[in-house]
This record gives structure tokens, C-alpha cells and sequence, in this order.
């Protein structure tokens, strides 16, 4: 899986409005805390208000906030706002693709890349990201002694 910059500097952004919940943060704010380009920042944030993650209150005292509280937001709910579905076979959702011969059983694979990928994004919500708590099946996929070695 591929987490695109607009993915990762959108989870960021989002753990910074989770750690100020419920109190309003500019994009000013965000932007120096997390080291991001301001005009970036606000389309990534824009994506997230239309997908009702967070909200936004113009003025002075002005800026973003979470649209509900943190334990009720997940990772996998961020990044599909602003990158859309988790797993891509060439455009397709995995369950859309088909293929014949020695590939017939492929779409089964992708499938099963995408169930892998929902079970950590999909349960793992801002206030445990932020909290470090991660839930015990995730701890268990980062104390694997492979999980930190590239491949």
C-alpha cells in the first residue's frame, strides 16, 4: 500500500485537530506544527470538511476542528476523503477485476490485501493514534521482527 503526501500530511493534520479537540486550530497552526505547506494543508483540510471530518468556523478567532470526537474517527475514514478507496487494481476496486487463465484466482488476492489493510486503518481511530494506544491486534503487527525491514 501506497500512502500518498495528501494521505499523510491529512492524518497529521487530523492528529493535530485530535489533540486540541475540541478547540479550533488554524491552518496557520497546523501547518507550522507539522512542518506542511500552508496552500496544500487547506485543500487536504477542504477534502475533509466536504467528507464531514472536520469543520471549519470562519472570523478572527477562526479555524478547524474535528467533526466529531476523535475516538470516533478512524484512519481509513481519513485517508479515503482525500485519496478515495484503500486498494486500486489499475482504477478498479479489487472485486471489479477478473481475469482469465493462471490469473482467474487473483481478484481473490486483492480482495484479501484490501480486508489486511482495512483491519489496521479501518480500527485504529484518531484518539488511539494520538494516545499511542494502538489497539492489540496492530501492537502485534509492529512487534513482528520483520515489520520495520524494508523489502
Amino acid at each position: 500500500m501506497q500512502i500518498s503526501a495528501r494521505g499523510d500530511y491529512a492524518v497529521r493534520a487530523a492528529l493535530s485537530l485530535a489533540t486540541a479537540y475540541p478547540a479550533l486550530l488554524s491552518t496557520q497552526a497546523i501547518a507550522a506544527e507539522q512542518d506542511m505547506p500552508r496552500k496544500f494543508l487547506e485543500a487536504v483540510l477542504a477534502d475533509l470538511r466536504r467528507a464531514g471530518i472536520v469543520r471549519a468556523q470562519r472570523g478572527a478567532e477562526g479555524g478547524y476542528t474535528l467533526a466529531r470526537p476523535p475516538r470516533d474517527i478512524t484512519i481509513g475514514q481519513i485517508l479515503r476523503a482525500v485519496d478515495g478507496p484503500l486498494a486500486g487494481v489499475r482504477g478498479l476496486r479489487p472485486e471489479e477485476t477478473h481475469y482469465a487463465g493462471a490469473a482467474e484466482n487473483l481478484p481473490r488476492l486483492w480482495v484479501a490485501v484490501r480486508a489486511a489493510v482495512r483491519q489496521v486503518v479501518d480500527e485504529v481511530s484518531l484518539a488511539e493514534m494520538a494516545s499511542g494506544k494502538l489497539p492489540g491486534h496492530v501492537r502485534k503487527l509492529i512487534a513482528r521482527p520483520d515489520a520495520w525491514e524494508p523489502r
